[in-house]
């Protein structure tokens, strides 16, 4: 764990605190403010400590946090992430949790709404997003996460469509236990939470980009100084009105390094004509930033 800590630029160290933060505040808002006075659960490791608690609560007599079942839970998580993920991946998904818990625990509970729609809808939309930010800067908020993100390595489906599918239980635990109302409410939620994660999320959406340009080598250079991508590159393409000769170069990019490109183009070559697909399949190898 030292020499994965000490690895760790200084500024990259601040920079993932800072998300780690705010990832704690966002989701301690989400369950506070939320999910605890709406009666919500919500998805995967977070919505699993909430039904631990609420049965604490209803066979045991006493109250055990879900700041603190949320951290137990998500021990044996760590374990797999730094074996299957990273060592600095597990290092700051470890910070992330801590923070989180500790936030959960401190904020206190508000009713802003009575609601369960209200409170599913706007739950899940922060959530999400908290969930989006964290791992499009590298962190993830531990639980299904940890899953999601393995099984996203080798299937290339969305983060947000892998956790919807593990949530599916969830949802009939606490539609069985507690009432089906509140899997109606659920379910809306953990939807609402992956259509945000997947929208903030942009690291995993993929786009095809086609340049047609008269000037390949300064586009293919600056390309991959900036990012790391492979290009197809198509000679003597003629225009239909002119019959001038150009190039046609073909990559696949994200869409979190979409203004990198347009800032490479605007730079090196901008009478180029630039057409992009949006979310395209990709079958074969494709490069991705290791967590």
């Amino acid at each position: 764990m030292k020499k994965a800590i000490e690895g760790i630029p200084v500024n990259d160290y601040t920079t993932k605190l800072s998300v780690s933060i705010v990832y704690a505040i966002l989701a301690s808002i989400a369950m506070n403010f939320f999910y605890q006075p709406g009666n919500i659960y919500s998805s995967g490791i977070t919505g699993l400590a909430q039904i631990l608690t609420t049965l604490s609560t209803r066979t045991m007599g006493f109250n055990v946090p879900v700041s603190v079942t949320l951290f137990v839970l998500n021990v044996p998580l760590f374990f797999l992430a730094w074996r299957k993920i990273g060592k600095k991946f597990t290092i700051f998904t470890f910070i992330t949790v801590a923070l989180t818990s500790v936030f959960m625990q401190i904020v206190p509970e508000t009713t802003l709404s009575d609601d369960p729609i209200i409170c599913a809808i706007f739950g899940g939309g922060v959530m999400g997003a908290g969930i989006g930010f964290a791992l499009k800067n590298g962190l993830s908020s531990g639980g299904l996460d940890i899953f999601s993100i393995t099984i996203r390595k080798k299937t290339g489906r969305s983060v947000g469509s892998i956790s919807i599918y593990f949530n599916i239980m969830i949802i009939f635990v606490a539609g069985y236990l507690f009432g089906w109302q509140y899997m109606f409410y659920s379910a809306l939620s953990i939807f609402v939470s992956g259509k945000v994660t997947d929208a903030v999320y942009t690291k995993q959406k993929k786009m095809q980009v086609m340049i047609i340009t008269k000037n390949p080598e300064a586009v293919i250079d600056e390309i991959q100084k900036k990012m790391r991508r492979g290009i197809t590159i198509i000679h003597e393409a003629e225009g239909a009105y002119n019959h001038d000769k150009q190039t046609v170069l073909i990559t696949i990019v994200t869409r979190f390094e979409l203004p990198s490109l347009e800032a490479v183009m605007k730079k090196v070559d901008p009478a180029a004509f630039v057409s992009i697909s949006d979310n395209v399949k990709i079958l074969g190898r494709f490069y991705e930033e290791e967590l």
